[in-house]
């Protein structure tokens, strides 16, 4: 199915009921249209307290994806509204109109604590639809406002287009990007980040943001064992001569559906590896394909899991990356004038 990394829809594991679609005379079905439906939302801030994933509070103007990544963990969140973890997520995306409106206001509000924001800690803030909507740009122009703290993860070039708001940002240390970059091969991106900008794309964009001043990293997430692991060298390489001054990595993990998602992914794009790769999984997560457990989750167990991190930490270490990003800072926050708590302000 041309420009969607899922070719199904799977069962949502909270129905009873399950739409099995008749089966199609061609070879290759066509992709659906993809919906965006508004999203009613009353708050745009999430907390979560998990202790492994290095924020505890995000913005997601967006539910679902279209970039249409196979892998993607937050696939299965689409099935908390009734939709399923398969092409649902990439072709029926929620939209929070409000969501600059919804931040203003609780940034404004008593019970805000000044803290490091995160974008697209779920689903990418700059998905091909940002580019009409311009949600995720109003945003930044809140917390620019605000001088709140923000650190984006995206894996589109379009973050390029607000290097002004971004780097306005940097010089009172309140913006930092991470670049997703899973490949440097363009193919194996077209058919697992189907959507998503190509690699080049991604490069040129850690290039822009770093010429801007934007403190700019790379993240290899996910790290797929036997697929593209054996790259990490050369896409630390790549993304140091564009500018990358940190990184980060995760090992793949494939909670709930999206198992079966990328088992099929495997079937039609790789079947000569499928095995190698799937036993290489379970070996970094504990027998299963996934392991829900904190800090585990993350780094997975094991000899082929110490060897990725080996791995990573060597590649970082020969092209002069660091590992952590550059710490962020909220001694510059403000409440505008004419905010709920600016009114009392001096």
């Amino acid at each position: 199915m041309r420009g969607r990394g899922s070719a199904f829809n799977p069962k949502n594991r909270f129905e009873s009921i399950e739409r099995v679609l008749e089966p199609a005379r061609d070879d290759e079905v066509s992709s659906p249209v993809t919906r965006f439906l508004p999203d009613a939302s009353k708050t745009v801030i999430a907390f979560n307290d998990s202790p492994d994933v290095g924020f505890d509070a995000s913005v997601n103007p967006y539910r679902g994806c279209e970039h249409g990544c196979v892998y993607c963990y937050a696939r299965p969140t689409h099935e908390y509204l009734g939709f399923s973890a398969g092409l649902d997520f990439e072709t029926k995306i929620m939209v929070k109109e409000e969501a600059p409106e919804l931040l203003r206001r609780e940034l404004s509000g008593p019970g805000w604590e000044p803290r490091v924001l995160a974008m697209s800690g779920v689903t990418d803030c700059y998905q091909p639809v940002e580019k009409r909507l311009e949600l995720t740009r109003r945003c930044l122009e809140v917390l620019r406002e605000f001088l709140n703290p923000v650190v984006i993860v995206t894996k589109n070039f379009l973050v390029t287009r607000d290097v002004d708001l971004l780097s306005e940002m940097a010089r009172y240390r309140c913006a930092a990007v991470l670049i997703s970059l899973t490949t440097l091969d363009p193919k194996l991106s077209a058919a697992m980040e189907p959507r998503a900008s190509r690699p080049a794309r991604r490069l040129a964009a850690i290039e822009a943001l770093s010429q801007a001043g934007v403190p700019v990293g790379f993240l290899l997430a996910p790290m797929i064992p036997a697929l593209t692991d054996a790259e990490a060298p050369q896409i630390a390489q790549a993304a140091a001569r564009a500018g990358a001054r940190f990184g980060g990595y995760a090992p793949l993990r494939l909670p709930y559906g999206v198992k079966e998602l990328f088992e099929r992914w495997l079937e039609r794009h790789y079947p000569e590896k499928k095995d190698k790769i799937l036993n290489r999984i379970r070996a970094v997560r504990g027998g299963k394909l996934n392991d829900p457990n904190f800090h585990s989750r993350m780094r997975g167990e094991g000899i082929f899991a110490e060897q990725m991190a080996e791995l990573f930490r060597l590649a970082c270490k020969k092209a002069g990356i660091q590992d952590q990003r550059p710490p962020l800072s909220t001694e510059h926050f403000r409440r505008p004038p004419g905010s709920q708590l600016g009114l009392f302000e001096p």
